[in-house]
């Protein structure tokens, strides 16, 4: 779909020749990114790694100002290194203006030109790079086209729904055959409904694309659906890399835990039974030793108004209910007391214990709904 090296994205375009006396050719099959990416702005330092080969989706997750668009903006150019590099398919990108790397970007907001037509936004990228006005009108037809945009090619923004401005971003990215593919939050402003469908239709664009794409996004259904490999950013650092259903079994903080909706502990096990930093023991599936994680959905928890008798569940904890809240179809209890934690339960089950903020319950967890994994 994409051919070996072009030009920049759909921001204005020089050509690259200025930049290339500054660049430094590295070994021809080195594809991909290689990036190190050091930002220092005041008193945050955003300090990632990122390495990933053609075709292949990354994800970038994190809390708010975890250094996620900082990271993007460097990637495009918009931001500064302070340290570290950037290269793409073996080339040195470091000191390359914005306009003349190879890179596309899909922003949050798409940022279309609101008084050129959709077929016109896709131009504009080719058009930068020096392409005659057929040429680029024809390559941002062919875009439109593969997007199912094509009827819509005479529409101006305004006219266009949020899936479609979004869809006519993405042919505008793509239209400059980029080696590099930003997307900043590309379904955050779309409603439910529309999301699930552009999800859907990006996923396959993604999968078809030969370069390499970063994603950037709070969404973690997003992140699950579209990436091939999730890099979880907080307070400037990565704290954990990997497929996303590693991630998803195996979090190592609290926010990855509550991103994929686990809880998670940290303690010392000796066998089955593992001593928490800061709680009590848990019964675990599995036999370790030393610094261990523990794991385990909100779905596996049972609750009781009164302590239960004849109950097989070898965890067992007195708790108070902290907060309740809509859940999907359930309802999930925060409970505070001998091990904060949270509950998934149906609305009728809600009911019929009666549950309230101040309401004392008994929390179960049978060993076998546990995972246990070394530090």
């Amino acid at each position: 779909m994409t051919e070996p090296r072009y030009a920049a994205s759909e921001a204005a375009g020089a050509s690259d020749t200025a930049a290339a006396a500054s660049d430094v050719r590295a070994d021809p099959s080195d594809e991909g990114l290689d990036a190190h990416l050091v930002v220092e702005r005041g008193t945050f330092r955003l300090d990632v790694a990122l390495r990933a080969a053609p075709g292949e989706v990354v994800a970038l997750l994190g809390p708010n100002g975890a250094g996620k668009t900082t990271a993007l903006r460097a990637l495009a150019g918009l931001t500064p290194l302070t340290g570290g590099r950037l290269r793409l398919d073996g080339t040195a990108r470091e000191r390359t203006p914005p306009e003349s790397r190879p890179v596309g970007v899909v922003f949050q907001d798409y940022l279309l030109f609101p008084h050129l037509t959709a077929l016109d936004n896709v131009a504009f990228g080719p058009r930068c790079q020096g392409a005659s006005k057929a040429e680029a009108r024809a390559r941002a037809a062919e875009w439109l086209g593969r997007l199912g945009l094509a009827e819509h090619a005479g529409a101006k923004p305004r006219r266009l729904s949020g899936g479609q401005a979004q869809r006519v971003a993405l042919a505008r990215a793509l239209a400059t055959r980029p080696r590099l593919l930003l997307l900043d939050e590309p379904l955050a402003a779309l409603d439910a409904r529309t999301r699930l469908e552009v999800r859907a239709q990006l996923r396959r664009h993604l999968a078809e694309f030969e370069a390499v794409a970063v994603l950037v996004t709070h969404d973690p259904l997003d992140a699950m659906v579209l990436a091939d490999r999730l890099v979880v950013v907080e307070d400037g650092r990565v704290v954990q890399e990997g497929a996303p259903a590693d991630i998803a079994r195996r979090p190592r903080t609290d926010y990855i835990a509550q991103l994929v909706g686990l809880n998670l502990y940290r303690g010392e096990a000796d066998g089955h039974a593992v001593r928490l930093d800061a709680g009590p023991a848990i019964t675990t599936t599995e036999a370790l030793r030393g610094p261990v994680f523990v794991a385990f959905p909100p779905s596996s928890v049972t609750l009781y108004r009164d302590r239960p008798t004849g109950v097989s569940a070898r965890n067992l904890w007195a708790c108070e209910v902290a907060g309740l809240e809509t859940h999907g179809d359930q309802i999930r209890a925060d409970l505070a007391g001998e091990l904060p934690l949270a509950a998934d339960l149906t609305t009728a089950a809600a009911a019929e214990l009666d549950l309230h903020p101040g309401a004392a319950v008994w929390a179960a967890v049978k060993a076998t709904q546990t995972h246990a994994y070394p530090v």
